[in-house]
Order: C-alpha cells, then sequence, then structure tokens
C-alpha cells in the first residue's frame, strides 16, 4: 500500500486556493493528509475554514521577528514539526530567505497568476492590461530561491477579454487557480513529477488532457 504523504500549507489570508486543495483531497481521497495549516497571521480568515474541516493550525507571525532570517528559521521550525513531504504557498505574503527555500528544494510549490516567466511580482492582472497581451494564465512552480522562478509545473492559458478589468481578469484566472492547484499537487503526492536539468516531467499530464 502506498504510504500516506503529509503536505503543509501556508497561507497569509483567506487560503481560497488552499480550501480548493483540502476540499480536492477530501473528494478524491488522496494518498495524503493535510497535516497543518500554518499563517504568517493570526487573523488569516483561512484559518476559520482550517479549524472548521478539523484540520492543525499554527501562526508564525512576521511581526513578531526583527529580520526576515529570524522569521524564516522559527517558521521552519514549526513546519518541520509536521514532517511535510511537501510544502505549498498558497497566498502567502511573504519573501522567502535562500537558505529557508533550499531546505525545501523540490518539495515547495507555490501558485502565481500569471504564464511565468512573464509577469513576476505583484499586480499581475494590470500588468497583463497595461501590456496589451492577448492571453493571461496562472503557473504552478516549484519555489526556488529567484521570486517566482522555478521549474513549472503546469500553466493554464485564460484569454484576455476587450472589457477586461483588472478585477474580472483576477476572477477568471482564480477560477482557473482552483483548479490547476489541486492537480499539481495530486501530482506531486501520487510521484507523479520529476525535476530534470531545471525542467519538471510529468508522466500524468498527457493522461489528463
Amino acid at each position: 500500500m502506498r504510504a500516506m504523504r503529509s503536505i503543509v500549507i501556508l497561507i497569509s489570508g483567506r487560503g481560497s486556493n488552499m480550501q480548493a486543495i483540502v476540499r480536492a483531497a477530501q473528494t478524491e481521497q488522496w494518498p495524503a493528509r493535510i497535516a497543518a495549516i500554518v499563517s504568517n497571521r493570526a487573523d488569516a480568515e483561512g484559518l476559520k475554514f482550517a479549524a472548521a474541516q478539523g484540520i492543525p493550525t499554527a501562526v508564525v507571525a512576521n511581526k513578531d521577528y526583527p529580520d526576515r532570517e529570524q522569521f524564516d528559521a522559527a517558521l521552519r521550525v514549526v513546519i518541520d514539526g509536521f514532517a511535510p513531504d511537501l510544502v505549498v504557498l498558497a497566498g502567502f505574503m511573504r519573501i522567502l530567505t535562500a537558505p529557508f527555500v533550499e531546505h525545501y528544494a523540490g518539495r515547495m510549490m507555490n501558485i502565481h497568476p500569471s504564464l511565468l516567466p512573464s509577469f513576476t511580482g505583484m499586480a499581475t492582472h494590470r500588468q497583463a492590461l497595461q501590456a496589451g497581451v492577448k492571453v493571461h494564465g496562472v503557473t504552478v512552480h516549484f519555489v526556488t530561491p529567484a521570486l517566482d522562478h522555478g521549474p513549472i509545473v503546469a500553466q493554464v492559458a485564460v484569454p484576455v477579454l476587450e472589457d477586461d478589468t483588472e478585477q474580472s481578469l483576477e476572477q477568471r484566472v482564480l477560477l482557473e487557480e482552483h483548479q490547476l492547484y489541486p492537480r499539481a499537487v495530486r501530482w506531486f503526492i501520487e510521484n507523479r513529477l520529476r525535476i530534470e536539468d531545471g525542467r519538471v516531467h510529468n508522466n500524468a499530464a498527457q493522461h489528463e488532457r
């Protein structure tokens, strides 16, 4: 029997992608458990959802630490206490230090609302509209020390409409995020992904198109 994998999800707010992952894990009966939801904000709305689902929660408040290095060190201790196979960033609004990222190399994922490498950083929908692109989208990638870079697991394209606003484009991209991120996490916990020479090879994707 396949061993049960362990997932820790980091959030800073409502955690809509976290909720999508939790629901998928429950309904699809993944060979994994959500070991904990960890936030850098005690008032994060997503913590209430996690508690209602009976998922352990923890708060490591960045405001309690004088710098990123000490915050990341404390966060790492808490995460490792849950012995995760995978760490999932789901709207975790902190830039992580290189030692922290390297500790979870190959086992930490992020989702970014653009077709990377285009439009890194914040306000990606505004960037897309200002650039006049006809196609926008979402990317799931493994985290590396370079912000919004790292081996790409999966992407979904979203057409940019003539009358799109930041808000309308964001909403359509978010719908795709909620489908793509759980799928990518499931691939990981089912051992379907491998990283070679900075590229992700996926032996499941061809069967799920």
